[in-house]
């Protein structure tokens, strides 16, 4: 316990550098001027100003996730909390540990509808992990302290902790990071050894089995990705990875079959409908993977590894499911399987490669580059990482076809370096992402890979790099249109593109100029190489508007409604095998 009373917002400023944290993104308002205050009259902490609090919670994603440690988020009350909401849900969907700090009117005018008054912790409690209103200055530390470790224990996710002005005024005593465990909450790390032991039997004696990995094995941390990739290769099996777990298992791995779901690879996708035997890490069987769930995997036992208890059977019934962390669980298995036990069958399992082998023969992201006029948006894709790979980037993108492309074509070998919003979908997440990541590894590349509808939902946040001179690299993929909203209108209704045609973008290269970035524009696939080169060898920010075909559509899909086995490959299958209202592919 603090020696003598300290005022709230001093006991905010202390827990924070007692917890580690070197960096806060935030906006200024009344209710939160005591903790600007105390930011002032101290030089521990780096204060980050956004331009829009939805800004400060995406730029606390991207660092939370590049870094691995707890972004944290500063904003007021009313507007400041509520525009927040957005960023908030997004964490919590991709379970990315976030503490946002948000003001409140005065204890004794919350319920009076006061100036910038709104019911936050009812707002945030089904975005958030958790929530807390503090009306006493001397529980005020614990609970900032409480709040970091719900935050990154167990799943990972958002808490808010609601601070009312009178508070933050307030003289109490503050306790120190000890006092912060939670008295209840005990995410449970390691799975019950008899469960681990079925495991490994199934495991030894499949004929056809798959790892399918998802970003619990990135949220668990290096150790749990090494782990995995021991694991896989032990066990001589094809992987895939889900959206949020690409770099948990190296790209250039032969075992790698690529990204699993609705614009997955062929070979992911009909590996995971033929498998006899599923092993799911850190993954939540989503509905952009599992397709339709009457038709899931549908020959296959299942394995699933998580440490959330309300994930296991929750969209898909599993046979062992095995409650801990993915690190713990896996080092157990490891240990399992390297004890006697039978031997697999040899021949089934080369048998099973050879199948794999035929169905990546299909070259299921080929694409037409036979136009020299016309920039393919998978070929600028393809360009960027094979100009950037070198340099070891940091890749955030934003939400649309532009993320499949770079999903399917950017090879990740490591954890940390791949940040998109999955669960949510968000768009805007990229451009503020990738500058909390900037931010977090100051002197590392990182490309926000963008679509032009997409950037500017949070373009405002060019000024934030303007002002801390952040280097961050905006490659748009310019299609004029909302791209995959455009490909389902294409395939869903008839081809009416109603809304989805922007009619009035900026001029991307004035734009960027205008915030003080370098901008540069490419037509020609001849010019992209050089474009790519002088982005990415320029000192400060830059802004690459690449135009590229209006109506490429992106492939694989598995329409909504539809099995693994029924995917189309590109335009041919598109035409052979339409797809009805319902969103079921009618053969």
């Amino acid at each position: 316990m603090s020696a003598e009373p300290i005022c709230g917002a001093d006991i905010v400023i202390k827990a924070l550098v007692d917890q580690g944290v070197d960096v806060v993104f935030g906006y200024p308002g009344g209710a939160v001027l005591p903790i600007y205050d105390s930011l002032f009259k101290q030089n521990s902490l780096r204060h980050i100003l956004v331009r829009q609090e939805g800004g400060a919670v995406h730029a606390a994603e991207g660092y939370a996730r590049s870094t691995g440690r707890v972004g944290v988020v500063l904003v007021t009350s009313g507007p400041g909390a509520t525009n927040a909401v957005t960023g908030l849900t997004d964490a919590l969907m991709d379970s990315v540990p976030v503490v946002c700090l948000t003001g409140q009117v005065p204890t004794h005018l919350i319920g009076n509808d006061a100036f910038q008054e709104a019911d936050t912790t009812g707002i945030t409690r089904p975005c958030t992990k958790h929530n807390y209103l503090v009306k006493d200055v001397n529980e005020l530390a614990r609970i900032l302290h409480e709040a970091f470790y719900v935050a990154k224990s167990g799943r990972p996710g958002p808490v808010v902790v609601d601070l009312p002005k009178d508070v933050l005024f307030a003289l109490g005593s503050y306790a120190g990071p000890e006092q912060g465990t939670h008295k209840t909450y005990r995410p449970q790390l390691e799975a019950d050894p008899a469960r681990v032991a079925e495991a490994a039997a199934l495991i030894a004696t499949a004929k056809r089995p798959l790892f399918y990995g998802g970003g619990g094995i990135v949220n668990s941390g290096p150790e749990a990705c090494a782990r995995f990739t021991e694991l896989v290769r032990l066990v001589d099996a094809p992987c895939t990875l889900t959206l949020m777990g690409l770099g948990a298992f190296p790209a250039s791995d032969p075992h790698f079959l690529g990204m699993v779901g609705m614009h997955g690879l062929y070979e992911s996708n009909m590996a995971m409908h033929d498998c006899d035997l599923m092993i799911a890490v850190g993954s939540r069987f989503d509905d952009r993977v599992t397709g339709r769930l009457n038709a899931f995997s549908p020959g296959s036992k299942k394995i699933h590894i998580d440490i959330d208890p309300s994930s296991l059977n929750k969209n898909v019934r599993v046979d062992v499911p095995l409650l801990g962390d993915c690190g713990t669980v896996l080092a157990a298995l490891i240990a399992a399987l390297k004890e006697p036990l039978r031997r697999p069958d040899g021949a089934a399992r080369q048998s099973w490669w050879r199948q794999v082998d035929a169905w990546r023969g299909r070259d299921c992201l080929r694409y037409d580059r036979s136009r020299s006029d016309l920039i393919k948006p998978q070929y600028a894709i393809e360009r960027l990482y094979a100009l950037t790979r070198d340099r070891d980037p940091f890749i955030t993108t934003e939400v649309g076809q532009h993320q499949m492309w770079a999903a399917q074509f950017f090879k990740f070998e490591r954890p940390y370096h791949w940040m998109t919003s999955g669960g949510l979908g968000t768009m805007g997440y990229g451009l503020p992402a990738a500058m909390g990541v900037q931010v977090g590894h100051p002197d590392a590349l990182v490309i926000d890979i963008a679509g032009e509808a997409s950037i500017l939902m949070n373009i405002q946040e060019m000024s934030t790099i303007a002002q801390y001179r952040l280097p961050v690299k905006a490659f748009i993929l310019n299609n004029q249109y909302m791209g995959m909203v455009r490909q389902w209108q294409e395939l869903l209704h008839g081809g009416r593109y109603s809304e989805s045609y922007t009619a009035a973008l900026p001029d991307f290269v004035k734009l960027a100029e205008a915030f003080g970035a370098k901008g540069m524009r490419v037509e020609r696939p001849a010019e992209l190489d050089d474009a790519i080169r002088a982005m990415i060898d320029a000192p400060g920010a830059v802004v690459l508007d690449v135009a590229v075909d209006e109506m490429e559509n992106c492939f694989p899909m598995i329409p909504s409604g539809a099995a693994h086995n029924e995917m189309l490959l590109g335009p041919r299958d598109e035409a052979a095998r339409p797809v009805s209202e319902e969103g079921m592919v009618l053969v």
